[in-house]
């Protein structure tokens, strides 16, 4: 019992004991805290006023570069205004020097005018005492001057009319050249053909441009094989989605096209499928030359030529001359060739035959020397074509005599098919000749101030100075320049010259 009670005693004064001693702790903890807490105070209103002074410079910084920008701005602005002044001020001297240059001029024109209308008084004095004095010496008056001038422009007239009643006359005696005017119309009539330019260049279409590094090829090995197998040039340039084929021969232009289509279709190119195709459109073509060849034959009429001359008439629809096409030129000129035939009761078979064959000597290359026409006249022979086609083939340009009538009339047909309007292209160079040696006749005319050939060259425009040319002497030289173009200047149809006088009076309403 004692343990008991000593030990419960202990428990209470431990307990008591513990009490005290937590309490002490726990103020002294409160006293620890109580100075940190005061210490981060401090440091906080430390921190406060560092960040106080920096907001403070920050702000007076923002500030004062407003102030640097505001300035800047107001003194751009009244640069600028300065600027718009000085242009202000710049144009106004600009308008006074133009209003005192325009009251000069105006001052200037009235002077001119009114010296102008002395002028025309003291001419009209002038030309009053001349007309007079040319009637006292004459011995005429105006009415019979007049008269006498008008007697010479009739008789003049009627000179040229007598020599173009002579010029009837004589186109009249000559039955026979009216009688082949009505053939060569009426077979023209009933051959109406259409006409289109051919070119020396082939454009092919590319789905991409992409398509043009495939075509060209590692280190333009696609290209180069292309170029040589086909013998075209291939021209790549900056054109959108296109190939540009250049050759002056058609098939071999045809046979490069058709294959750069197939491949670019196909999409496999290279050197050995370049090869492949190549070869295979060869063979196509030539099929179609031979299909050509014989549609040609069919459609005129001509039969029992032999296989070669077939080949070889088909290779004329890939062959050009000006432009034509002389394939279709061929058949032309044999529907034409038997029409006139039959108009004058020839034989129609031969005229055609020949017609068909007499430009062949076109589609023989190299291998074959001399002109076309000693060419055709060779292959027509080798194949044992009549003579007189042989005739007819060789003399459709003249180069040897003609044997029979169709051989004349082949000659005929192929000038007309050639001289349709359309049907050829004039080069260039001499349709400038031409029209520059049209202007030349009309500048070399005195008074003429300038002329204008117009409308391709069938009719020119001529300005005459008005003070030099009047209304007489403007129909004299219309005359005298179309006298002077007929005797210099080689020119298909009629040219039609114009000559232009004109006055102009000129005033101000103020």
């Amino acid at each position: 019992m004692y343990y008991i009670l000593t030990a419960v005693i202990a428990l209470l004064l431990g307990v008591i004991a513990g009490y005290f001693v937590r309490k002490l702790l726990a103020e002294a903890r409160i006293s620890s805290a109580e100075t940190a807490a005061q210490k981060i105070v401090e440091e906080a209103k430390q921190e406060a006023k560092a960040i106080q002074r920096e907001k403070f410079l920050e702000a007076k910084e923002e500030a004062h570069r407003l102030r640097n920008e505001i300035e800047r701005e107001s003194r751009e602005r009244r640069n600028e205004l300065q600027r718009i002044e000085r242009r202000l001020s710049q144009k106004e001297d600009s308008l006074d020097r133009k209003t005192n240059f325009m009251e000069k001029k105006e001052e200037e024109l009235r002077r001119k005018e009114e010296e102008n209308r002395r002028i025309e008084d003291k001419l009209t004095q002038l030309h009053q005492q001349q007309r007079l004095e040319l009637e006292r010496i004459s011995n005429m008056s105006m009415e019979e001057a007049r008269e006498t001038i008008l007697q010479r422009a009739r008789d003049e007239v009627s000179h040229e009319m007598a020599m173009m009643v002579k010029e009837i006359e004589d186109q009249a005696k000559n039955d026979a050249a009216k009688k082949s005017r009505e053939i060569i119309t009426m077979a023209i009539q009933r051959c109406a053909a259409d006409h289109a330019s051919e070119a020396t260049v082939s454009v092919v279409s590319l789905p991409n441009d992409e398509m043009k590094g495939r075509i060209i090829g590692r280190e333009g090995r696609n290209i180069r094989a292309l170029e040589t197998l086909t013998g075209i040039d291939l021209i790549i340039d900056d054109t959108p989605e296109a190939v540009i084929l250049s050759g002056f021969d058609p098939i071999r232009r045809e046979i490069a096209r058709i294959s750069l289509e197939k491949l670019v279709s196909d999409g496999r190119i290279h050197p050995a499928r370049i090869e492949e195709v190549v070869e295979k459109t060869r063979k196509e073509v030539e099929t179609q030359i031979r299909e050509e060849g014989e549609r040609a034959t069919f459609e005129t009429g001509v039969h029992g030529l032999h296989p070669e001359l077939v080949f070889t008439l088909g290779k004329l629809r890939y062959r050009t001359s000006y432009g034509q096409n002389v394939l279709q030129h061929s058949i032309e000129v044999s529907h034409l060739a038997g029409n006139m035939a039959g108009e004058l009761d020839l034989d129609v078979a031969l005229a055609k035959r020949a017609g068909l064959l007499h430009d062949i000597g076109k589609a023989t290359d190299h291998e074959s020397e001399g002109s076309h026409v000693i060419a055709g006249a060779d292959l027509v022979k080798r194949y044992k074509e009549p003579p007189a086609v042989v005739n007819a083939v060789a003399a459709h340009h003249g180069d040897v005599d003609f044997q029979t009538l169709e051989a004349v009339l082949i000659q005929a047909a192929d000038a007309i098919s050639a001289s349709r309007p359309g049907a050829r292209r004039e080069t260039l160079e001499a349709y400038i000749r031409r029209l520059e040696k049209l202007e030349g006749i009309a500048d070399s005319f005195d008074g003429v101030e300038k002329a204008y050939a117009i409308h391709a060259g069938r009719e020119i425009r001529i300005m005459v100075k008005p003070e030099r040319i009047d209304d007489f002497k403007a129909i004299q030289l219309a005359r005298d320049i179309v006298k002077k173009i007929e005797s210099e200047l080689e020119y298909p149809g009629q040219i039609k010259v114009n000559v232009i006088r004109e006055t102009r009076a000129v005033d101000y309403a103020k």
